[in-house]
């Protein structure tokens, strides 16, 4: 395998984007799409590109993403060129909720994108793409409007850098 793209989903919204970007990557290399659950450590091993997806919880990824990526051993990830993606609330969706406008305000890129990237990277990852976040309409989804055409759209620009 050259390509593991790890995912956790919990509407089917990010489960959607990561086979989307597989899809899309299968056209070129061996891609196999694995939901956070099913990852075993050994998989790891002999990586072209690592890709990991979350959706944003509470500013973060979900604690399975994290647990995944604190397991991985320190410069686990050298040699291997790696890629972050999210699945967020929309700013319209964001600004209905006061509070949640405010610490996003505050804290500025609070979405798990950011947050995977910088844990892959202290693996040793090389980071291909800048993180990127997939928008949903409401708490639940669906998926916006021409998100997964933007998905597909990412995975080409992580064709071009490898």
């Amino acid at each position: 395998m050259s390509i593991l793209i790890v995912y956790d989903s919990l509407y089917s919204n990010t489960e959607k984007v990561a086979q989307t970007i597989g899809a899309v990557l299968r056209n070129h290399e061996d891609v196999i799409t694995l939901r956070v659950s099913e990852v075993k450590p050994e998989q790891f091993s002999g990586l072209k590109l690592l890709i990991v997806g979350s959706p944003t919880q509470r500013f973060k990824p979900t604690i399975a993403i994290s647990n995944m990526l604190a397991g991985i051993p320190r410069n686990g990830l050298k040699g291997i060129r790696v890629a972050a993606f999210d699945t967020r609330l929309t700013q319209v969706e964001i600004s209905k909720t006061p509070v949640l406008a405010f610490f996003v305000k505050l804290l500025g890129n609070v979405y798990a994108a950011k947050s995977i990237a910088d844990r892959v990277k202290e693996k040793g990852g090389e980071l291909v793409v800048p993180p990127e976040g997939f928008y949903v309409d409401g708490m639940e989804g669906p998926l916006s409007q021409g998100e997964l055409e933007r998905a597909a759209g990412w995975a080409g620009q992580i064709l071009a850098s490898m």
